[in-house]
């Protein structure tokens, strides 16, 4: 019989101020959210549509939890560039291979904070006439909204701070590790 090895839990990265979801509990959302997605797409196949960079952890996994058929593409914008805060100014770096004409597509987002890159995305694929268009994402922050967006799937909701891990970055750095946290503000500010 193999022996079970035990995960450690992950040490948290030094310019970590604090950890607001842990790995295991990203997981748990996840395979919940899947259900979900099985239930709802049941008798149909579904596109997911990664927004690049961030979204590519949270795809894959999610995906290993989905049954249903789907297949996968994936976008690439742009509104941070090394900054905090959205620019509001969205730039598609790279644009999907595939037709989504008459496809049901689900775009899968690693955070909605102001709405604006999101609500530029969905005007972009709803000209492209999808059978159905509807949104996943791992975070929310609601109190940062200012484009209303209906996002159908919802990991978590947090606060207004500047979050990484799990995909989320500042400056193309922190994506890869397990769990989401907030930075120490002396990584990001300048004395």
């Amino acid at each position: 019989m193999p022996v079970r090895q035990q995960r450690e839990p992950a040490p948290v990265h030094p310019d970590i101020e604090r950890v607001l979801l842990t790995g295991d509990r990203i997981q748990a959302r996840l395979r919940e959210m899947a259900a979900l997605i099985d239930r709802d797409y049941a008798d149909r196949e579904v596109l997911l549509v990664g927004v690049l960079k961030g979204a590519f952890l949270l795809m894959a996994d999610l995906a290993r939890y989905v049954t249903v058929p789907m297949r996968f593409d994936f976008m690439a914008v742009s509104s941070y560039g090394s900054a905090t805060q959205t620019s509001g100014v969205v730039r598609i770096l790279k644009d999907l291979e595939q037709d989504i004409g008459q496809r049901h597509v689900l775009l899968v987002e690693d955070i909605v904070d102001t709405g604006l890159t999101l609500n530029y995305l969905l005007r972009s694929l709803r000209a492209r006439r999808p059978a159905s268009l509807d949104v996943l994402s791992l975070l929310t922050k609601p109190e940062q909204v200012r484009v209303p967006i209906e996002v159908r799937y919802v990991g978590f909701e947090v606060p207004g701070v500047f979050v990484v891990g799990y995909g989320l970055d500042y400056a193309e750095r922190y994506r890869n590790l397990p769990y989401i946290g907030t930075l120490r503000r002396s990584v990001y500010e300048t004395p």
